[in-house]
């Protein structure tokens, strides 16, 4: 682990295996963290946020530093998506790109820290000024998933920073490698000790201590709306602070004058792209009825057509999912849609061809039709290579569907009529709606989710807000003290 500055033995003295999901076997061993290494973290983001360098820093200061970071995640974007990928299995030629972007989050940061203001208020009362200032929440724990660790840490990172928190990091316990790497070549660059601190470990023994620790003022938590939830009552009782970028059942809604070859190419992405383990996964196909044979047609000529195999090569489009139970589960909601009366016509089950490897864990990308969306396959989140494909009559029909989850994290609309996107964009009930695109993400874009999909935003201008307190400050100009057991 890293604390403080240094490497870290675990207190217990135990060490777990990381695997690669395309070799079905462990690659690398990662710290077996537990409640007296958390405590160690913590104090020391606590004692980093108080004393020493780091509160010292001018907020210019710290935006030159943030900007260092993003040229050293630039340098080392390659070695860094490789060990991603020895990691969760994504593919390489994915996950280069997401590191190659990510150090616009520390420029884009790294300039808005020392443009964080107060205000100066227009009181109603004579005799004194009163202003607002902003400063750190304090302590924040960040638990990211295993899908994209590195992308979803840096959301939350890079606005905690500007912003002057201090921060210990909970990675996967499936994808922790990356995490380490990157925060020892920030400690290299520069960042001073206690800043940044991780903590490696399972669920039960580090990221409930982190969620309760007294001394941690907000929780920023990516992965499942069941976890979200356990964190959000945890954190409740200490009134901490909390981010929550859950899970979705996004449609990608297709009507029929929507340029199809444009939409048969981001439905598959939708899906299909990541191996569907990513949380705005356009994992429900609605289709105008229409077109919607031709159309399915279409879709499943280009699934077909998916190469799978080795995340490393550049010809691979669809890798491994990353972890065994994930990959089991994918097979469970495969057998429950067609229990419930879905019919299969792509894929289905495990891949096993020679180009698949030996012991890696691969799902045929799978197409789903005859599905209702009452279906447990159209309302639960599956998090794999499946889409469910449901039809739809007209707008009001599909705005009805597309809203009957418990979800709203994501959508996507197709269509050339200008008016409809927009219409659609107003009544669909998701953080994101993407109109004739899918998948787009940027540093200046809030994302996140509606409903059971979250709490709170990340990326743009208002993330950093996420990791402010305000204060009002009164002074007395000159106004009489009048009687002391009257509230003025």
């Amino acid at each position: 682990m890293f604390i403080d500055g240094k490497d870290h033995s675990p207190s217990g003295g135990e060490w777990f295996p990381s695997d690669n999901p395309f070799l079905g076997s462990a690659w690398a061993r990662i710290a077996k963290g537990g409640v007296e290494d958390v405590d160690a973290a913590v104090r020391a983001a606590d004692r980093a946020l108080t004393s020493g360098p780091w509160p010292e820093y001018t907020a210019t200061q710290r935006g030159a530093l943030l900007r260092k970071l993003g040229d050293v995640l630039a340098e080392h974007a390659e070695e860094l998506a490789h060990l991603e990928v020895r990691d969760n299995g994504k593919l390489f030629a994915e996950m280069h790109a997401q590191l190659s972007y990510l150090p616009q989050w520390f420029y884009y940061y790294g300039g808005l820290a020392d443009k964080i203001e107060g205000a100066v208020l227009p009181l109603d009362k004579k005799g004194y000024f009163a202003y607002t200032r902003k400063e750190p929440i304090g302590v924040v724990g960040i638990i990211t998933p295993w899908n994209s660790p590195l992308m979803l840490l840096i959301w939350k990172l890079a606005p905690a920073l500007a912003a002057g928190c201090t921060v210990v990091v909970k990675p996967s316990e499936f994808t922790s490698a990356s995490t380490l790497e990157l925060i020892r070549l920030f400690d290299a660059a520069g960042l001073p000790p206690g800043v940044v601190n991780v903590v490696t470990g399972f669920g039960a023994d580090v990221g409930s201590p982190l969620v309760e620790h007294p001394l941690v003022r907000k929780i920023s938590f990516t992965g499942s709306d069941g976890t979200g939830r356990f964190i959000g009552e945890a954190a409740a009782r200490d009134f901490k602070h909390v981010g929550l970028e859950l899970g979705g059942k996004s449609p990608n809604i297709v009507f029929a004058d929507a340029d199809l070859d444009a939409a048969v190419n981001g439905v598959v992405s939708g899906i299909f792209a990541a191996t569907g383990q990513t949380c705005l996964a356009g994992s429900r196909l609605l289709v105008q009825e229409s077109i919607h044979d031709e159309f399915v047609s279409r879709v499943v000529e280009l699934a077909r057509t998916a190469r799978m195999g080795d995340p490393m090569l550049e010809t691979t489009q669809v890798g491994p999912v990353t972890t065994p139970a994930q990959y089991r589960k994918v097979l469970e909601y495969i057998a429950i849609a067609k229990a419930e009366g879905a019919r299969v016509v792509c894929g289905g089950g495990p891949a096993d061809g020679p180009e698949c490897g030996t012991g890696g864990w691969f799902v045929q990308p799978t197409i789903l039709t005859g599905v209702d969306n009452r279906m447990r396959i159209a309302q639960e989140e599956v998090f794999g290579p499946v889409l469910a494909v449901i039809p739809f009559r007209d707008e009001d029909h599909a705005v009805e569907l597309a809203n009957d989850v418990r979800y709203g994290l994501a959508a996507g609309v197709w269509t050339s009529d200008t008016g409809r996107g927009f219409r659609m964009a107003d009544r669909v009930r998701s953080g994101t709606v993407w109109v004739n695109t899918y998948r787009a993400v940027s540093f200046m874009a809030p994302f996140g989710g509606f409903k059971d999909s979250g709490i709170g935003r990340e990326n743009g201008s208002a993330a950093i807000e996420e990791f402010l307190d305000t204060k009002t400050v009164w002074i007395n100009t000159g106004a009489p003290v009048g009687n002391p057991f009257v509230i003025r």
